[in-house]
């Protein structure tokens, strides 16, 4: 269906473009062949979808980006089908487009259709997935490098950083605003919504523990929350903050870590990642207190509220101009 689509809106475009552009014409043509095509087909041209069937071509005849996907077994025969035209790839179904051609940016558009097919997302969770405005907050956690190849292969996980979004969304917890609350407070609302912050990790992440107790010495020290990523295959350690980040936070998440990877971590399994999720945080002091290329303890923020993307976009702005 989407295919046909496609075809007759390149019809419409075809015809339209035969010298009469006129507002009017466009009217009519699209009001004719609705008619004539309900008659003969009956539902799905109404003159409103035949617009979007109008704009749905536009869009993506002129799409510049070549997009790749997991090549599933129905995925391979679908493109096989038509490698040899010059058409483009659809894998989601007609309404997944209607959402995505609303994205103006090509990038953003690219990357929602490689994240819908590869994680199989239904139009709701789309929808809910672009609300969350991942596709910024993945841009503001990543390299200029990182950004490129979100518009071409989605996400992908292949190094700790890229487990890492900043910030994490937390809207599901109910909290508002400027309610106070404590770190045990935090914590018993993440595990009461397991299911909603392990989506707000991402891919791969599976729940270990809470509250795990390591001890040495004789002295007993308690992890927030464990967590194992399946595509980095390593475990991931998360420390709750409530307030603004300090350094010894950061000296006690590196404890966690080598002890994980001296005493609990496989020999085939890779090195531990901590992550400090905190309120408040200074990128100046993170840099400072942890080692040059450290790459497996991080700081992240967290909202409570979600964020509007119009100050994630300004946020955007900002580092590219500081880049």
């Amino acid at each position: 269906m989407v295919y046909t689509y496609y075809e007759i809106g390149n019809m419409i475009v075809e015809e339209e473009q035969k010298g009469k552009k006129r507002a009017e014409y466009g009217k009519q043509l699209l009001k004719q062949l609705s008619l004539k095509l309900s008659k003969e087909f009956g539902k799905g041209f109404a003159k409103r979808n035949l617009e979007l069937i109008r704009q749905f071509y536009l869009t993506y005849s002129q799409a510049k980006t070549e997009i790749i996907v997991n090549q599933s077994p129905k995925t391979k025969s679908v493109i096989s089908q038509f490698k040899k035209s010059d058409k483009p790839t659809f894998l989601l179904s007609w309404t997944h487009y209607i959402k995505l051609m609303r994205i103006e940016k090509e990038d953003e558009r690219n990357f929602y259709e490689i994240e819908s097919v590869n994680n199989k997302w239904s139009v709701r969770e789309l929808e809910r997935q672009y609300n969350k405005s991942l596709y910024e907050r993945l841009v503001l956690s990543t390299d200029k490098e990182g950004v490129k190849k979100l518009s071409k292969k989605g996400q992908i996980i292949e190094k700790p950083k890229d487990a890492v979004k900043d910030p994490l969304v937390l809207d599901f917890l109910g909290f508002k605003q400027k309610q106070i609350y404590t770190e045990t407070g935090l914590e018993q609302k993440i595990t009461d919504k397991l299911e909603y912050f392990l989506l707000e990790l991402g891919k791969g992440f599976t729940f270990v523990a809470r509250q795990k107790r390591i001890s040495f010495d004789d002295k007993h020290f308690y992890i927030d929350l464990v967590f194992y990523n399946r595509l980095l295959k390593c475990f991931v350690i998360i420390d709750l903050k409530i307030g603004e980040l300090k350094h010894q936070d950061l000296g006690q998440l590196q404890m966690y870590v080598n002890y994980y990877d001296r005493e609990i971590k496989l020999e085939d399994e890779n090195p531990t990642i901590g992550i400090i999720l905190c309120k408040q945080k200074s990128d100046a002091l993170v840099r400072f207190t942890l080692p040059l290329n450290e790459n497996q303890i991080f700081a992240s923020k967290y909202e409570t509220v979600l964020p509007s993307k119009d100050k994630l976009k300004q946020l955007i702005e900002n580092r590219e101009l500081d880049e």
